[in-house]
């Protein structure tokens, strides 16, 4: 009697643990527990930790809560402004509704991959080049609403949306080289042109400072003899301006010319003698 009730005891406890096993479940931190009795739908949403279901008439679904990355592949399109572009994104979204996400659509992950891939194409189509290429920040948010809107119903949450890299084509890359480099050469000579300009005007105003003081002009040419011949040059050309000609010739005094005398009367003219007659 006590062997049977013993052995009815271990198989009880073999049947409670295997129902046990059965029933019991464990949810993550990070996910929800969804579960559906003979198909249908229970409500609520079972929270991380153990979740006790109903073997073969309950089934429960895992969902996870987690920010997923998921990658945009390449899409090419034709911009505004006629130019083949390549752009990548990557989109960052999560469940808010595990439910939804479950019922709603087939496979969440899947529909947003679309969304987001035919959305991009949409964006390139109604973008210049230039805006592709620095105003990335205002695309971002248009390619993230419109993915936003249809995936709310779905349960998802649309964290962000950046885009990646925006390829060019050769031809495209030498166009824009060479206008870069263009106006490179414009900047330098207005830059160049500016410094002459100034240049000029302190030039003028140390003229009009020489004008005035004759020997500042010759401290000047010492000061450049000597920056010459600070570098060691056998040969030594010295600059002799006009204005130090005309400074000595001012200096110095002007000879008087010697008198002159009258030139002498000139002779009166004789009449030739006539002719004696034949």
């Amino acid at each position: 009697m006590v062997d049977q009730l013993l052995t009815a005891g271990i198989a009880a406890a073999a049947g409670v643990a295997v129902y046990l096993g059965a029933a019991t479940r464990v949810v993550k931190q990070y996910e929800r527990g969804i579960v559906f009795r003979f198909g249908r739908l229970r409500k609520g949403v079972r929270p991380p930790g153990l979740a006790m279901i109903i073997p073969v008439a309950d089934r429960l679904h895992k969902v996870n809560l987690q920010i997923v990355t998921l990658p945009v592949p390449a899409q090419e399109g034709i911009t505004r402004d006629n130019v083949t572009v390549r752009v990548d994104a990557v989109v960052y979204f999560k469940v808010v509704d595990p439910a939804s996400a479950l019922i709603a659509v087939e496979d969440y992950r899947f529909a947003v991959s679309q969304m987001a891939q035919t959305s991009l194409r949409s964006i390139i189509g109604k973008s210049d080049l230039d805006d592709l290429l620095s105003n990335r920040e205002k695309l971002n948010q248009g390619l993230e609403l419109m993915i936003d809107s249809p995936a709310m119903g779905w349960g998802v949450q649309i964290d962000r949306v950046e885009i990646k890299d925006v390829s060019l084509p050769e031809t495209m890359k030498r166009s824009m080289a060479r206008q870069a480099e263009a106006d490179r050469e414009r900047r330098a000579r207005l830059i160049n042109a500016d410094a002459e300009l100034q240049a000029s005007h302190k030039l003028a105003e140390a003229a009009e400072v020489m004008s005035d003081q004759p020997a500042a002009l010759q401290l000047r040419l010492l000061q450049t003899v000597i920056a010459v011949a600070a570098e060691k040059n056998s040969t030594l050309v010295l600059p002799f301006p006009v204005e130090l000609l005309r400074f000595l010739e001012r200096a110095t005094p002007t000879p008087t010319p010697p008198a002159t005398t009258a030139p002498p009367e000139p002779l009166p003219a004789t009449n030739p003698p006539e002719p004696l007659p034949a």
